[in-house]
Formats: structure tokens, C-alpha cells, sequence
């Protein structure tokens, strides 16, 4: 895995599939809509297919805001460590993260 702007937190990289999947890593991830002031934080085991599905209407609370980009894609062991980021995301503390963007530098 790559090391990422985040602080060493490595950044994703296609998970392989077949007897791997048991390995695989969760992945906390923030999108941003390309045409509102608007970011979604969720997690997933596979980013791109989630955001292909984000950008492909799939979700209803994303769909409204369509096109997405990914802006932040962290990895995480556990999916309890990943909700636990998802979450603190989520809070005031999280999104003034995210909008600061100093880790995006």
C-alpha cells in the first residue's frame, strides 16, 4: 500500500478477489459533490465499486447531489475501528476535518 497525505494512512488500492476477500480492509471514505457544497462520509470494503454505485444513483441520499468525487479514503483493520471513523467524520470535529482540508496539502 501506497502511504497517503493522511498521515500515513495508506491509501486504497484495488483488494484482490477469490480467497483474498477474508483479508480484505475496511475503508472509510469522503466524497464531495462536484455541483453542491455537500460531502458524504461512509465506509466500505471496496471504494471504487462504492462510488461507481454513489455516482450511478444507487444511493437515495447521495443521489440527489450527483456527480461525487473521492476526496478522502482512509484504511482501517476492523470494521469497528472504521465505524469509529465514520463516525467522528460525522461529528462537528470530523466535518471541520474535512473542510480544513490541511491533510489534502
Amino acid at each position: 500500500m501506497a502511504q497517503s497525505a493522511q498521515g500515513g494512512r495508506a491509501e486504497y488500492e484495488p483488494a484482490l478477489g477469490g480467497a483474498h476477500q477474508r483479508f480484505m480492509k475496511y475503508f472509510v471514505y469522503v466524497l464531495k459533490s462536484l455541483n453542491f457544497d455537500r460531502n458524504y462520509v461512509g465506509f466500505t470494503r471496496n471504494p471504487v465499486r462504492r462510488l461507481k454505485q454513489h455516482n450511478g444513483g444507487k444511493n437515495k441520499s447521495t443521489k440527489p447531489y450527483l456527480p461525487w468525487e473521492l476526496i478522502l479514503c482512509e484504511e482501517f483493520d476492523t470494521k469497528e475501528e472504521a465505524i469509529k471513523r465514520e463516525k467522528f467524520l460525522k461529528t462537528c470535529k470530523g466535518r471541520e476535518y474535512i473542510k480544513s482540508a490541511t491533510w489534502r496539502n
